[in-house]
């Protein structure tokens, strides 16, 4: 059964402002999305090098990107839960072309999934190869990174006993690992034929968002009063990260719906072009559904592009709903709301 987690978090919201001649009018709008996660039927691999050093250092080279999602945490949360050490046993090498390797691009909401993927297939073995090396067949030993006589090991613990390792014994590789893995994950996807068929995806995400709203009759302005956003994320690895996805999918969402319009010459600058600011923003209740997927690590799914895709469509629902009035051109500003209403009138 799927773990549902409510997650609530206050904004500003802003002023509606004083009333028209007209009433304002309350609606709620519906929308859902199915989306896929990763790129369209094309080879889509990531590659994780790891290893552990000399002196027990455990170093995970993973070369996604981080563009402010937080995929830095989430494939050092998906690592050492794999390998079975805390967080900050761990010295992460980020995206760096010269020493990790290709973890694909950070986009199509790929990164948690596919370069997820590869770090846990990377930590298995080299959990395996530490086990081996401990003569350790317990496939629920412990790895410790100990202090003693001021210098770091690592230290195996099975069922009765605990094997600290020699790595100083061990040849060191070109990347300084007395033991180290490499994995490599590419989704199962088949490529579109001639009549556009095929399995593009290998894992979808699903997700819907009720926006309420109050409509200015009189002025064609929309108030947001409130989001509710609920997504199958496969598996939260990192909740909070999961929760910020979603907020700045709908910010972004706002944005495309109500403000954002380039007009060459016109709004070439951030002072003319209208984005939303938090004070734009409502309250969003975020609804995360666990569901788990057999491809992913740990059952997780992509939510990246998935957070803003139903936002512009439940705001022109709910505007229909308030009004009656069907906005069909993006951003449904003030002046076109207004003409939809004279529209629906006539």
């Amino acid at each position: 059964m799927a773990r549902v987690v409510w997650r609530e978090a206050p904004r500003g919201g802003g002023d509606l402002g004083p009333a028209g001649d007209a009433a304002p009018v309350r609606g709620v709008g519906v929308a859902g999305i199915w989306y896929g996660c990763g790129n369209t039927g094309l080879s889509n691999p990531s590659t994780i090098l790891c290893g552990v050093t000399h002196d027990a250092q455990i170093v995970l080279h993973q070369g996604a990107v981080d563009i402010g999602q937080g995929s830095n945490t989430v494939m050092t949360q998906i690592f050492a839960q794999t390998l079975g050490v805390p967080m900050n046993a761990i010295a992460l090498v980020g995206a760096d072309t010269a020493v990790t390797p290709d973890a694909g691009k950070t986009s199509a909401s790929r990164q948690t999934f596919v370069t997820g993927n590869a770090v846990h297939r990377a930590a298995q073995g080299l959990r395996e190869q530490l086990l081996n090396l401990a003569g350790c067949t317990d496939v629920d030993a412990e790895i410790a990174v100990e202090h003693a006589d001021d210098a770091r090991r690592v230290v195996v613990r099975g069922r009765g006993f605990g094997h600290p390792l020699d790595l100083g014994q061990l040849p060191v590789d070109v990347n300084g690992f007395a033991v180290s893995a490499i994995a490599t994950y590419d989704p199962p996807t088949v490529a579109l034929d001639a009549d556009g068929q095929g399995e593009p995806y290998a894992v979808y995400g699903f997700g819907a968002q009720l926006v309420e709203l109050v409509v200015d009759t009189a002025t064609g302005r929309v108030h947001l009063e409130r989001v509710i956003a609920a997504y199958d994320v496969g598996r939260a690895v990192n909740p909070t990260l999961v929760e910020g996805q979603i907020e700045g999918g709908i910010a972004q969402g706002i944005g495309m719906a109500l403000t954002e319009e380039y007009v060459p010459g016109r709004n070439d600058n951030l002072h003319d072009y209208l984005i939303p600011t938090i004070g734009d923003v409502p309250p969003i209740t975020s609804i995360l559904v666990e569901s788990g997927d057999p491809h992913g690590a740990y059952g997780v799914k992509g939510v990246g592009e998935h957070t803003m895709i139903p936002t512009a469509p439940a705001i022109l629902n709910a505007i229909r709903d308030a009004t009656g009035a069907l906005v069909t051109t993006l951003p449904a500003t003030p002046e076109r709301v207004l003409w939809a209403l004279r529209e629906e009138n006539q």
